[in-house]
């Protein structure tokens, strides 16, 4: 809901429980009034009256109450908009007037040509904040144009929750006091990258299921920022978007304009747990594709066969996952060009002759006639040197001139903002989904940005910038062609995971490293912001193969990867007879939890630090339990979980045994496991009564 006072210069947005306002002064200058629970228009007109607090002549009043605090005039905090021309830099804007859209706002300020306007829009109780920059006067360049600043209440003693991690432990979460200055997290590298997800949250207090909790998200695919910045009154501002630094975004010729991605943002006072629950719940509404679909379990290729597939050898796995329950067979790298390794191939996507040689049709016809999906892996934005593509077009990927094309993983990057290499792209990724029934592309990013040049281009910082909108507009056109067609986004595991490519892919996968045990703290994680829709896991081989070589049961590397969307990756033709058997019982059992899991809403209940951790999920009458235990000492009794989300005045039934249990017992004194030993694991399944 949008309000705005009589006099057109105070707006207040509303959602369920939560509202955001802003107020434009007589002098044109536009302040944050207000951001938490809901107040009414009467409250935020009455916010708008008070007088700011003195300043000494070293300060400024504008700092720390500023909304979009631009580079020039009275302020010292970091500008989230900063503009260059040949005769001057910065900017002093006045506001012209303001819009509204069905539930979107828009406050358009000008300066000397160049059209800025702020665009706000309530999607539940998460506000979305953007930025679009029309340039009508001379030439400029846009050093730096960030998607919102958003300012906090006055609160002491701030804490600062965020996920960095690397490839194989991604999305970590860490918490630690706010100091002052300015915490700096993103990523130069050209995507989201292992580092860092972009997103912050704030609190002074909140425990996982208590409290003041703030969080920010941004949706951008590429390099980016946020700051976050404790003043010296002690205020906090974040500020965040698109690029890494200040170097240059774009250059933006007179009749040009640039929209920066969405800066979104949550207050919840439901804790850690009720901001999670939120953010989830907005992206299953407003941001994946089709979130009301349950995704299917699938199986790839990779661990199982890497580089060595052959038709007859893909069959035979299709074969027995399907004999599993598999519902989706993905055949991963090494079925294009002459791609018998990393070194060649990459770029050359048709299907390799010698292991394919009739095309992908039979195998995908033979997939379905088991009674699964088919899909296959690319990497389009990628090319080895020892390929037919990069032979033919060494000017197509990113190079500095008279520099050395450096090489990780023997790939270099194409140069996607090109035109030609995305119409390239288009034909061969169009004509590949076309020539076989397809239903599922896993698109992959196994590098970084390093040489990011591109010669006889004025200006090739735009090169950060269009490849990501490149990126989403490929993806664009091949769902609208390919509407049956489902699309994950992975980057060497979880290198590319934002709210940038969630709104175009289906799920994402989360990190390479497929121990079960690992993957706790990675999922952990990854749930402080994205839902377990999109979340997808495996079940691999044991020892785990990847980084560790960690045993464990088949029964806890399924009751980990059941907590997502299940998947599993091991070599089938070595698993014994009793193996498959039981796998095939796990399947089962997740299909018919399934809609809790991907649909319903999550509690956290014990964190994997060691010990005994535990997650819930709840959807209607249903609420499901998974349980690890990582090493249990001797003597040491395992905890009851106590429960979240029932009603104490009615009994639920526990569908593996059989027990009646009263809401308000669960929820106080908790629920036995049974668990015991080294990783140990298990499901429980409640329905009320």
């Amino acid at each position: 809901m949008l309000e705005i006072s009589d006099n057109g210069r105070t707006w207040l947005l509303t959602g369920p429980t939560s509202s955001y306002a802003v107020h434009l002064t007589d002098a044109d200058e536009l302040l944050h009034l207000h951001w938490g629970p809901r107040i009414a228009l009467a409250d935020a007109e009455a916010l708008a009256v008070r007088p700011l607090p003195e300043y000494w002549p070293f300060e400024s009043p504008l700092d720390g109450r500023e909304e979009y605090p631009v580079e020039g005039g009275p302020r010292f905090v970091r500008p989230a908009l900063s503009v260059r021309t040949e005769e001057r830099r910065g900017t002093e804007w006045g506001f012209e007037r303001y819009e509204t859209e069905g539930d979107e706002l828009r406050l358009r300020f000008c300066d000397d040509g160049l059209t800025v306007t702020l665009h706000y829009r309530m999607r539940g109780d998460v506000v979305e904040r953007w930025v679009t920059l029309d340039n009508q006067g001379p030439a400029l360049e846009l050093l730096r144009a960030d998607s919102a600043t958003w300012t906090l209440p006055d609160r002491e003693e701030w804490r600062l929750s965020q996920l960095h991690g690397r490839w194989g432990a991604e999305s970590r979460l860490a918490r630690a006091p706010l100091t002052y200055g300015e915490k700096v997290i993103g990523s130069r590298r050209g995507h989201t990258g292992h580092q860092h997800l972009p997103w912050v949250a704030l609190d002074t207090d909140a425990t996982e299921e208590r409290g003041e909790v703030y969080g920010c998200a941004l949706g951008w695919s590429g390099s980016w920022r946020i700051a976050v910045a404790q003043l010296p009154d002690a205020r906090v501002q974040i500020t965040g978007g698109a690029g890494h630094d200040d170097s240059g975004l774009l250059r933006l010729a007179p009749g040009e304009s640039f929209t920066t991605p969405v800066f979104a943002g949550l207050w919840s006072d439901g804790g850690f747990g009720g901001a999670s629950r939120a953010w989830h719940a907005y992206q299953r509404a407003y941001v994946i594709p089709d979130a009301d679909q349950d995704r299917p379990v699938l199986f790839n290729s990779w661990e199982a066969t890497e580089f060595d597939i052959s038709e007859e050898q893909q069959s035979l796995l299709a074969r027995r996952a399907a004999a599993i329950g598999v519902e989706l067979f993905v055949v991963d790298d090494g079925w294009f060009g002459t791609r018998t390794s990393d070194r060649a191939g990459l770029g050359d996507w048709t299907p390799n002759p010698d292991r394919f040689p009739s095309g992908l049709k039979p195998l995908a016809e033979y997939v379905h006639a088991l009674g699964m999906q088919f899909g296959i892996w690319v990497e389009p934005e990628m090319v080895n040197p020892d390929s037919e593509l990069y032979r033919a077009h060494p000017e197509w990927v990113q190079h500095q001139t008279g520099r050395k094309r450096t090489e990780f993983r023997n790939q270099l990057v194409l140069n996607l903002a090109r035109d030609d290499v995305q119409e390239y792209l288009w034909e061969r990724l169009d004509q590949i989904l076309s020539s076989a029934p397809i239903d599922y592309v896993k698109w992959d990013f196994n590098r970084c940005f390093t040489d990011a040049g591109w010669p006889g281009e004025p200006y090739p910082q735009r090169l950060w910038v269009d490849h990501v909108r490149a990126l989403y507009g490929l993806l664009d056109r091949l769902r609208a062609a390919h509407p049956g067609v489902a699309f994950e986004s992975c980057s060497g595991g979880g290198g590319r995971i934002d709210l940038g490519v969630l709104s175009r892919t289906d799920q994402v996968w989360t990190s390479d490293n497929t121990d079960p045990l690992d993957r706790l703290a990675v999922q952990h994680g990854f749930s402080q912001l994205h839902p377990a829709r999109a979340m997808a896991a495996w079940v691999t081989d044991s020892p785990n193969a990847m980084l560790n070589h960690r045993a464990s049961s088949l029964r806890f590397r399924f009751v980990s990867a059941m907590a997502g969307v299940l998947g599993v990756g091991g070599d089938l033709t070595r698993w014994t007879e009793e193996e498959l058997a039981e796998a095939r019982e796990w399947v089962t059992l997740y299909k018919e939890i399934r809609p809790v899991v991907q649909r319903g809403d999550q509690y956290r209940l014990r964190e994997p630090r060691g010990g005994l951790s535990a997650v819930q999920y709840a959807l209607g009458d249903e609420t499901v339990v998974f349980a690890w235990l990582q090493a249990q000492s001797f003597g040491e009794p395992v905890p009851a979980l106590r429960l979240r989300a029932l009603d104490p005045t009615v009994s639920y039934e526990c569908l593996e045994t059989g027990e009646i249990h009263r809401g308000a017992v669960l929820a106080h004194h908790g629920l036995r496991t049974g668990l015991r030993g080294d990783l140990d694991a298990t499901v429980i399944r409640l329905r009320r009564i």
